[in-house]
């Protein structure tokens, strides 16, 4: 070929670098050389352009396509001019691939971005010609009608190989008819004619090849279904007909060509059915029955040695990366990626695969893809499968830098055997080799078995409450629920019981953890995919086991919250919470994710949250969190949720109404409003299921001044939405529960007082009208999210009023009056009992304590007002020579104890109560410090 060349391109002057490349490339591409020993002086365009050396700009197709729009003017010459600027475009790509100009992200995305041009530029001149013909396609409302072609598969996510079809779906927005035409037909008719001139116009065989080979076998119905569809017959199609294989091909797709702003309300419309609300497991059924459906494909046709479908080949790595999106893509938008590389990536960052694991699958992935487009290089076919004959092997492997076809063939063996391995790691049934016991249980859960053998029967597995545990199993399989369930509902939970019961029988205490167990899984037991989830992960199931044994707390917690099932998968982050500055990121990052969609954000923030609090309780169940920082964790979860709850009311507003223009003793504001926590929040001590004591600021006092929208309002109102909007955020009842309780009644006049106050108003209430106890309760109080402007004057009104001087006698009095009334109210404690909170010598007495130092010595000692939790507050007073430091510290170790305590009793859904034999010593000290401080005058 080398000889044809030279004679035909004799009078071509080339440079030395396309010299030296010609014999690399004519040796690995039979079709390009070809193309340039008949066309040479396209070939010398090609080259005198600066087009083979470059890369293409993103419209670069577009431009050149349409520099020769004007020379075409029928259906013929498109046909003609399409394939040879075809022919061109892949000589260029093909060559770049060979010399190693292009890497394989260049080369898939030049294949695609061809495929999109020519495709919409072939749509734009036959559109245009047909409109002549019948008119314009126009809705009811006479709005023009365009085609919208969704691309497939690999060209969706611009991965083309070099000799693919192109997957396409036709469609168009509303049904109607043509208007202004010599001839009117319907949308439907016009549309159905438009798709197939196109298709004919692109796949056509001529003298001069096709432009792309068009599939349209992924449509509704396949073939036997309608070329095109309505967005109206497409949506119904996916609702009611769609299929899980369905949902696999629709990751990938996106609209190359037509009308793209209606394309992209028609993906927007189809999303549902790709990427399900919840974690969906029940995707691993469907796609391990297409992995054993293509298997068996592979081995009837003899396809073990393609790239594409043979074990460790290209469709396992997609697979792998694809059930995750199936899975989990409804909840992490980041998998709702069209390229498998970036899906990959994105895996690792979510710490769902190993660094490892992507590694060596985005080696392989760059190595079978090069390979495949070796291959097809040759003669521009479509083939997948490695060459039999001695030559095409030592072709591929020199195309692949590889000296000799055994060096080739080991480095590709090493690539299929890590993907292969990794592949049957992700879609094998874990739960495939069944023990005797498991085999055994299957029978009992069925109910073939009566009460005494089925009792007899557990109390050899161990279950030492054998009777009791019968029960509940004998009651849940006769239960209304399971009777209910679907075919398929059946099968899953007969295939979790008896793995489920065998797995309880190796904790501490089976019994009661297989009781708790039996709480989440009536709980879920109707979204059976949380069913799957745990037929599927042993971790899973062994963690919730575990879970359950530990806490009753967090197995209610898990009934509640079904999704958090998945967060047992991961024992890294489930036992390891994160820091403050970790959590804002996290939940920032999530609230990007979902945009403007209200909905999504109301339950990204709720998911979040109970995610972080699970992690929290797992952790400290376990010993992983000192006890002390369990209050400082659930803290920073609400924090960080407040924030994001105020941005979202924030923009709703703001886009309704524009932003509220006010100042801050003569600074201009942020927001103007801020969120004040006080009690647990405030003080940094929250627990588990804590209310949010909260009060809610702002700067826009005056009433003549409105926000900038063109619906404006005063700044009373718009704060007073805002407050509303908040609250709505934080307490509305959603399929994922509620954020949080919040209690407003320690604002300005409690439950009778405004939602949201000025910080005059504030002012003066808590200068001129306040309660001795409502200063007590501004001890702890300090802000979590808002304006800065807002918070300096907060914190200046706080150390105002705190810092007052009193008269300590009265303060006193006050001090044990109100905990005469508290005590009298809240300690309902029998005799031999101590409530940690309420009964002399328990938490309350410590907070009392404080609570008067402050108020009595902050006049003195302005450092009092720095901190407002506990345990910063006494080293505040012994620091002050208030309080003797020996107090101050047994005082702050009592505190610790005694929350410790609480947080342990609340997973274990115990109240605050505990025999009177405990904590002696620490009540005694606790009562003596008290009679010191307060009780002697």
């Amino acid at each position: 070929m080398l000889d044809d060349w030279a004679s035909q391109s004799a009078d071509i002057d080339l440079p030395d670098i396309i010299k030296s490349q010609i014999p690399v490339v004519f040796a690995c591409s039979e079709y390009v050389a070809r193309q340039c020993i008949r066309y040479p002086d396209r070939f010398a365009q090609l080259v005198s352009s600066g087009d083979l050396q470059r890369i293409y700009a993103p419209d670069d197709y577009q431009q050149h396509l349409q520099c020769h729009a004007s020379d075409i003017n029928n259906e013929q010459e498109l046909i003609k001019f399409l394939r040879q600027f075809r022919q061109r475009e892949m000589v260029r790509i093909i060559w770049r691939d060979l010399t190693g100009l292009s890497a394989l992200e260049e080369v898939m995305h030049d294949l695609s971005e061809l495929a999109d041009a020519c495709t919409d530029f072939a749509l734009q001149k036959i559109y245009t010609w047909q409109t002549q013909t019948f008119g314009t396609p126009v809705n009811e409302q006479a709005e023009p009608q365009q085609l919208v072609v969704i691309g497939m598969g690999k060209l969706g996510a611009h991965e083309l190989n070099l000799s693919s079809d192109i997957d396409l779906i036709f469609a168009y927005p509303e049904d109607g008819e043509t208007v202004d035409g010599p001839r009117s037909i319907s949308n439907t008719e016009f549309f159905i004619k438009l798709g197939q001139r196109l298709n004919a116009c692109l796949s056509k065989q001529t003298e001069d090849g096709f432009v792309f080979r068009v599939d349209m076998r992924l449509r509704p119905f396949g073939d036997s279904g309608p070329l095109v569809s309505s967005f109206a017959a497409m949506e119904d199609y996916y609702q009611i007909h769609g299929r899980e294989w369905e949902r696999y091909a629709m990751i990938k797709a996106r609209v190359i060509a037509g009308d793209k702003t209606r394309g992209a309300e028609l993906m927007a419309m189809l999303k549902p059915f790709v990427y399900r609300r919840y974690v969906d497991y029940g995707a691993y059924e469907s796609l391990r029955e297409m992995k054993l459906m293509i298997q068996q494909e592979v081995l009837r046709k003899g396809k073990e040695q393609n790239v594409k479908v043979g074990a460790g080949g290209i469709r396992e790595i997609e697979f792998i990366g694809q059930v995750f999106q199936l899975i989990r893509g409804g909840r992490d938008i980041q998998l709702q990626q069209r390229s498998i590389l970036t899906v990959l990536t994105n895996l690792l960052t979510m710490g769902v695969l190993p660094e490892f694991v992507v590694t060596q699958l985005t080696e392989a992935y760059d190595f079978l893809r090069r390979s495949e487009h070796r291959i097809q290089a040759f003669r521009d076919e479509q083939t997948h499968n490695l060459p039999d004959d001695d030559v095409g092997q030592a072709r591929l492997a020199y195309s692949m830098g590889f000296s000799n076809w055994d060096a080739y063939l080991q480095a590709l063996l090493v690539h299929r055997v890590n993907v292969h391995e990794h592949f049957e790691q992700v879609f094998a049934a874990p739960q495939g080799d069944v023990n005797e016991d498991t085999l055994l249980l299957t029978p009992l859960w069925l109910g073939e078995h009566n009460d005494a053998e089925a009792i007899a029967q557990l109390q050899e597995l161990g279950f030492d409450q054998a009777e009791e545990v019968w029960r509940r199993i004998k009651s849940l399989h006769t239960s209304r629920s399971y009777q209910s369930l679907s075919a398929r509902g059946h099968g899953r939970m007969d295939k979790l019981m008896p793995i489920l019961i065998t797995a309880c029988k190796s904790v501490a205490e089976p019994s009661l953890a297989l009781q708790r167990s039996l709480q989440v899984i009536e709980a879920i037991m109707r979204r059976t995919v949380y069913l799957v989830l745990l037929v599927e992960n042993p971790l899973a199931l062994s963690q919730l086991i575990r879970l359950c044994e530990a806490s009753p707390w967090i197995t209610h917690y898990l009934s509640q919250h079904p999704m958090l099932l998945d967060d047992l998968l991961n024992t890294t982050t489930l036992f390891t919470p994160p820091d403050k500055a970790s959590l804002g990121q996290e939940l920032e990052r999530r609230m990007r994710e979902v945009g403007d969609d209200e909905e999504q954000a109301m339950h990204a923030l709720r998911h979040f949250k109970h995610t972080q609090v699970l992690r929290v309780a797992a952790a400290d169940i376990y010993g992983y969190l000192p006890l002390m920082k369990v209050s400082d964790h659930l803290s920073w979860i609400a924090e960080v949720v407040l924030e994001q709850t105020l941005n979202l009311a924030w923009q709703h507003l703001v886009e309704k109404h524009g932003r509220p223009v006010c100042t801050s003793e003569g600074t201009a504001c942020d927001t103007g409003f801020a969120v004040i926590a006080y009690g647990k929040l405030g003080g940094l001590e929250l627990g588990y299921g804590s209310d949010l004591d909260l009060v809610f600021l702002h700067s826009g006092e005056s009433e003549s001044l409105e926000t900038t929208g063109e619906k404006p309002i005063p700044l009373g109102v718009f704060f007073a939405r805002l407050g509303q909007r908040m609250m709505h955020i934080l307490t509305a009842m959603t399929p994922a529960g509620i954020l949080y309780e919040i209690d407003m009644r320690l604002r300005p006049d409690g439950a009778s007082g405004m939602l949201v106050s000025s910080l005059a108003a504030y002012e003066a209430y808590q200068t001129e009208k306040a309660w001795t106890w409502e200063h007590q309760a501004l001890v702890r109080a300090r802000e979590v999210a808002g304006d800065p402007a807002i918070v300096g004057r907060f914190e200046a009104i706080r150390a105002t009023v705190l810092g007052k001087q009193r008269d300590l006698a009265a303060l006193r009095e006050e001090v044990l009056s109100m905990r005469q009334k508290m005590r009298e109210s809240l300690d309902k404690t029998k005799a031999g009992e101590f409530d940690l909170k309420q009964s002399r010598g328990g938490i309350v007495d410590i907070e009392f304590m404080v609570q008067y130092g402050i108020l009595a010595y902050a006049h003195q000692y302005p450092a009092l007002l720095k901190w407002t939790d506990n345990i910063r507050l006494l080293e505040a007073l012994a620091a002050s020579g208030m309080m003797s430091r020996q107090d101050a510290e047994f005082l702050s170790e009592t505190y610790r104890t005694y929350r410790g305590r609480l947080h342990r009793l609340k997973l274990q859904e115990a109240p605050a109560v505990v025999p009177e034999s405990e904590f002696v010593e620490q009540r005694a000290g606790v009562s003596r410090i008290w009679s010191v401080w307060l009780a002697v005058k």
